[in-house]
């Protein structure tokens, strides 16, 4: 058996994601792979009575470890709804000291395969490995790039959400003083940006099939031939069939978004599934659209027709 370790960081809002993404995690691993699976949390958080606890016993395949942070990042910049626990990825090094080398999600994806490839990357002298947010096809993000966190766009500039962390190269470097000295900042992407300013240039890019974020799968719909100009048509194709999917905007439990079926299709197999979430989420999905004038509908048919993978 091949141990892959991963980490999350999430706090008692996002059982339920959790819980739907650890399941997928484990759906696609492969007969051979043991996820040692990490959760930092906050103090205030307590998850011994979660439902997560009965992952391993129901799939055999995995160890959960909960750890509390304490003290780290207190009163760090929040927005748009991203908890201090965002941060506390920054610490990984230190936090999970079994491990040189780690893997990182967010929670609200779904994965789609099994992720040893990733951790047996050799990522060198980089301290991450992570995909590219393609700035060079969006420029009101090249301008961001530019304008306000002060990098060169043509060297990259990385999500966050989903990572190969290269654990003993950021502690032999001393790179976690300079995390927390950077977190005091009120960045706008908060640990996304601290790791771009802090790490340009030492990161290695991976395709979109590690992270595809609502704003690649809207470039491979809308802009397929110049994705796969980029990255080629194996590894586009490959984001679609069976990549991580990000959900880095509207969340599908709440509310309608790019392949939510994706998502829904896995709560529906996972221990967290109930009937009243699940009938009242498309009642109120129901009643939402029966409200819309036929302008918007005319509108959101055009924005996400039924089938938005054809070439």
């Amino acid at each position: 058996m091949k141990t892959v370790p991963i980490l999350f960081t999430f706090d008692s809002a996002l059982e339920l994601a959790a819980g739907v993404c650890m399941t997928s995690l484990l759906e696609s691993a492969l007969p051979t792979t043991f996820y040692d699976i990490f959760v930092l949390h906050s103090p205030a958080c307590d998850f011994s009575s979660s439902r997560l606890n009965e992952l391993p016993q129901r799939y055999g395949n995995c160890r959960l470890t909960f750890r509390k942070v304490e003290g780290e990042f207190v009163g760090g910049y929040q927005v748009r709804g991203i908890p201090e626990t965002a941060y506390y990825r920054l610490l990984s090094p230190e936090l999970i000291p079994e491990y040189d080398k780690l893997l990182y999600s967010d929670v609200d994806v779904i994965i789609r395969e099994d992720l040893s490839r990733f951790y047996d990357l050799d990522l060198g002298e980089n301290y991450f490995a992570g995909v590219d947010n393609c700035s060079r096809l969006r420029p009101s993000f090249r301008k961001y790039i530019t304008e306000k966190v002060n990098l060169d766009w043509q060297k990259g500039f990385f999500y966050s959400g989903n990572l190969v962390i290269n654990s003993a190269k950021l502690l032999a470097d001393g790179k976690l003083k300079e995390f927390r000295h950077l977190g005091k900042n009120s960045y706008l992407y908060q640990d996304m940006d601290i790791i771009n300013i802090s790490c340009n240039g030492r990161i290695l890019p991976l395709g979109p099939s590690y992270c595809m974020t609502v704003q690649l799968y809207d470039l491979i719909v809308d802009r397929r031939k110049e994705m796969e100009e980029i990255y080629g048509a194996d590894e586009i194709e490959r984001a679609l069939s069976c990549g991580i999917v990000h959900y880095n905007g509207a969340k599908p439990w709440k509310e309608a978004c790019p392949n939510m079926d994706i998502w829904w299709s896995c709560y529906r197999r996972s221990i967290f599934f109930n009937e009243t979430f699940a009938r009242d989420f498309w009642a109120g999905q129901r009643d939402s659209l029966e409200n819309l004038s036929l302008m918007k509908r005319i509108k959101l048919l055009l924005r996400y027709p039924l089938d938005r993978r054809q070439k």
